[in-house]
């Protein structure tokens, strides 16, 4: 058992893509579903600000705009 999780698979983001635990903080991002923010700092998890949400209803909006803690493996563009 040992064995095979260490021989197991290495998993990588898609072409174009990277983990948001691969990017320093400060730097920009934008996910697949067109959340953009910024990396405050990242461990076993995340933390961002959202800054722009895409069109949906404004009740959505205020729940994902603002300070949010996300996935490290969160596979997202960064914003040069």
């Amino acid at each position: 058992m040992k064995r095979a999780l260490k021989n197991g698979p290495k998993w990588n983001p898609a072409k174009g893509w990277k983990y948001l635990k691969d990017l320093a903080p400060g730097s920009g991002f934008r996910t697949q579903s067109g959340l953009s923010g910024i990396l405050i700092e990242c461990e076993t998890n995340a933390k961002v600000i959202i800054g722009l949400v895409p069109e949906m209803p404004e009740d959505d909006k205020q729940y994902y705009l603002g300070r949010r803690t996300i996935a490290s493996n969160t596979e997202v563009k960064e914003i040069k």
